[in-house]
């Protein structure tokens, strides 16, 4: 059982006899007598083996250990398929949403820039003399003051990430 595990063990490990033996100050053939079962490492050595291949002495001393096959790599590999596949996914629905977001960010801009050019500042008629119309007139006038001032940077901006959002054919 032991050889059956060291053997197995080394070979996940993508060791060769010779690797294993240098890294255990040992000569290949000492690797070969312990794999085919013709001897046994004493107990230093197994203390070792173990810290070499990273692996337990029980481990090393139990049951038997399967080499992993082509077909547990392949079913790995098709795992991290579906999941690069899911991120993509991901990744592009976001795009998608933000791309979407982004062109409703330009029409809002642009109704409430015509609303106000429809409009043409109605407030500047109405008669301040009432405490609650003024404060209502400083409230228009600041909110048209500064959408008037950051609307256009703002629209740039989106009209940018629109561009860099677009679906690449």
């Amino acid at each position: 059982m032991l050889n059956e595990n060291i053997k197995a063990i080394r070979k996940s490990k993508g060791l060769s006899q010779e690797e294993l033996a240098i890294k255990l100050n040992v000569v290949r053939q000492t690797i070969s007598k312990w794999e085919k079962g013709l001897s046994v490492p004493d107990s230093n050595m197994l203390i070792s083996i173990s810290e070499v291949l990273e692996t337990p002495v029980s481990t090393l001393l139990g049951e038997t250990v399967v080499e992993s096959k082509v077909d547990d790599l392949k079913a790995i590999s098709e795992k991290l398929e579906i999941i690069n596949l899911q991120l993509a996914q991901r990744k592009t629905t976001r795009r998608k949403i933000l791309h979407w977001l982004l062109i409703l960010l330009c029409t809002v801009i642009v109704t409430i820039s015509v609303v106000l050019i429809v409009l043409n500042s109605p407030y500047l008629g109405w008669d301040y003399n009432d405490p609650e119309t003024a404060v209502l007139g400083v409230a228009f006038h600041s909110f048209e003051w500064l959408f008037v001032r950051l609307a256009p940077i703002i629209i740039i901006g989106a009209m940018v990430g629109i561009f860099l959002t677009r679906k690449k054919v």
